[in-house]
Order: structure tokens, then C-alpha cells, then sequence
């Protein structure tokens, strides 16, 4: 998948109409390797974010939002919101492109955990995501089938390698990708776990904080919500939280220490959502995830998709993918050594919920 997914690189006169928006407002962001996004004003003065939608997501994406977001305010919790265009539609559908827009959340977005305690805020928030969404019925558009298929990522990348010998990167991540085989080998087969709704994507960056503390306010960029066993969730969060340093920073490893007290905080937050093999599963599930992801970053490397790179820092997107790999091994050769460890802070926080 790529960042771009339609010609109109921004948004007209026929957009700001729709939405009722000042043109004069309009802000680019630099979040978000998916979806274009920009901080607006409605003709109210409403702080308001305008996104161009990626084409991975069908539009009707947006009505599993709404009803999920509805659901959340309704529970207390802070969440965007989608604003409908004047004729009550939950997007436009113009120029190539599908434009929403939804209320802001003024706070501040980190690309780097830094300490235990904003790994603990980002488990916080997590837990209570979950636990809000554990009574609401619905079944989603963007069902995202086999999306931490980790085996089905591994033979994707073994495919890559024998497709692209001829890429002028190809020696360099062969060896990566060796390095990706060598983790894949103690991967424990998941265990068998009830589907929770989850956000899909729970990485940092899609936690806004508090701009004065490490307070975590809500969850956002939610195209990716959908139904999976909690643990791969976690998982996926935990091998971003417990990373002190950036998904594609030389600097990558795993925190022990932002591990326990994500852990601890999940579980005093989720109020006894989990049962036993749910939380016996995390470890695994953080271990399998981080060296799944080193994998399809492994092989974007060579195929040139998924993510959009930074031209300031790399002078290719394979290169930037490069880095990205080297960090996950990172973290999942951290988990590795960390493995046992895990599994007893794991232990002690399940037993202290009970």
C-alpha cells in the first residue's frame, strides 16, 4: 500500500462547501504515513481535522466509525467524532478522492516512548478503549482478514526475495531478511482467544497526550478498527510502547521497564476484561508482532509498498524500510532476551487483578 491514493493532492472549493470549512484555515500536518491530513476551522470556528482518505479503506469504512465513536462518547470517553456535510453524509466522495472531517482533539501526538510512565498513560487509555467497546454489537465493514497473518508475512517476504534479485538493495536486505528468519524460529503458535473489537492499530502515534503532562487523552485514526483476540492488540501495541526510541531510529530496543508498566496499568484499567489465556498470551503475541513487522517492512524494501518515506532522511523508501526493519529486530531480539521476564511481570499483573 502507498500514502497517495488519488490525484487531488489538496482539497478545493467543493470540499470547504461540503463541510462548511474556512479555506483561509488550512494547515497540513506531518502525522500520518496513510491518510493526507489537515487542521481546519469550520465557518463556526470549530477546530475541526480534514483527511483525504487512502483508497486501502473503503469509504464505508467511515459508517464503522461513527458508530464505534458514538459508542465511546456515550461511555464518557474523549473521541473524535466525524462531521457530516451539509447534506448529512459522513464523506465526500470528489476529485478522485474521499474527504471527511472530524472534531479535534487538541493535544499532542509522540513518535517515541521515552519513559515507563507514558508507556503505562498509552495502556491506560488502551484498556479503557476496550472495556467501552466490550458490550457494543456490530460487524465491521473493514473486516482486515488475516491482517497479523504472521506466517503469511514470512512467506510474502521469502516470495519478495525471489521476485526482486535484480533490486540494487537486494544484498542488503537479504541479510535482513536472514536476521527476520533467525527471530521467525521461536515463534510460539497463538492460542486459541475470543475476537474483541480493537482499535487495529494501536502504535503511539495514534494516542494524542496532554500538551502539559503525560496524560493520554483518546485514541485516534481509527480506519482500522475491527474484531481480533486482544493479546495480538497488545502485541502490537506493546511492541511500540516498550520501543524508548522511533519506529525507524538506529536507537530501537525493548524496555523491560515500559513493558511492566504498560502491563501494570492495562490490567488496573480494563477492570477484569481478559481472561487468563488472554493475558498468558502477551508476550507471544508482542514477540510474534514485532518480528511480523520486521518482515513486511523487510519486504516493502524490495516490492516498494506500504508506507511513504522520508526523502529528508533517505534517499529511497527501500532505504527508509531498511531502518524500519533494523528497529524491529531490534525490539523483537529485545523481547527475545526479555522473553521470561515477560512472562512473569505478565503473570503478576493478571494475578494482581483478580
Amino acid at each position: 500500500m502507498t500514502a497517495s491514493n488519488n490525484p487531488a493532492d489538496v482539497p478545493d472549493s467543493a470540499v470547504f462547501a461540503a463541510f462548511g470549512l474556512e479555506i483561509d484555515t488550512l494547515e497540513a500536518t506531518s502525522s500520518g504515513l496513510i491518510n493526507r491530513t489537515w487542521y481546519v476551522r469550520s465557518t463556526a470556528g470549530e477546530l475541526l481535522v480534514l483527511q483525504r482518505v487512502n483508497a486501502i479503506f473503503a469509504p464505508e469504512t467511515n459508517h464503522d466509525i461513527d458508530i464505534v465513536t458514538r459508542h465511546l462518547r456515550a461511555k464518557g470517553l474523549v473521541t473524535p467524532t466525524l462531521v457530516p456535510t451539509h447534506t448529512g453524509a459522513l464523506w465526500l466522495e470528489h476529485g478522485g478522492a474521499v474527504w471527511r472531517v472530524a472534531t479535534r482533539i487538541a493535544g499532542v501526538i509522540h513518535n517515541s516512548t521515552e519513559s515507563p510512565a507514558r508507556a503505562a498513560e498509552a495502556a491506560r487509555i488502551l484498556a479503557q478503549f476496550h472495556g467501552a467497546l466490550s458490550d457494543l454489537e456490530h460487524r465491521f465493514t473493514n473486516a482486515r482478514l488475516g491482517v497479523h497473518d504472521t506466517e503469511r508475512h514470512l512467506e510474502y517476504l521469502r516470495s519478495t526475495l525471489a521476485a526482486h534479485t535484480a533490486h540494487p538493495r537486494y544484498r542488503d536486505v537479504a541479510r535482513l531478511a536472514a536476521g527476520v528468519e533467525q527471530l521467525a524460529a521461536g515463534l510460539t503458535p497463538p492460542r486459541q482467544a475470543p475476537d474483541r473489537i480493537v482499535h487495529g492499530d494501536p502504535k503511539l502515534e495514534n494516542i494524542i497526550f496532554d500538551h502539559s503532562s503525560e496524560h493520554a487523552l483518546c485514541m485516534i485514526d481509527l480506519d482500522t478498527l475491527t474484531t481480533m483476540p486482544v493479546a495480538i492488540e497488545l502485541g502490537d501495541a506493546l511492541r511500540s510502547w516498550c520501543n524508548p526510541a522511533a519506529e525507524d531510529s538506529s536507537a530501537a530496543d525493548f524496555s523491560i521497564e515500559c513493558f511492566e508498566a504498560a502491563a501494570a496499568a492495562y490490567a488496573a484499567a480494563s477492570d477484569g476484561l481478559l481472561g487468563e489465556a488472554e493475558w498468558r498470551s502477551i508476550p507471544d503475541a508482542a514477540f510474534a508482532i514485532a518480528v511480523e513487522l520486521a518482515a513486511r517492512f523487510c519486504a516493502d524494501a524490495l516490492a516498494g509498498r506500504y508506507f511513504a518515506w522520508d526523502r529528508h532522511r533517505y534517499a529511497s523508501a527501500a532505504e527508509h524500510n531498511e531502518a524500519r526493519t533494523r528497529a524491529q529486530l531490534a525490539v523483537a531480539a529485545g523481547m527475545k532476551r526479555e522473553r521470561e521476564r515477560m512472562r512473569i511481570i505478565v503473570e503478576g499483573a493478571f494475578d494482581q487483578r483478580k
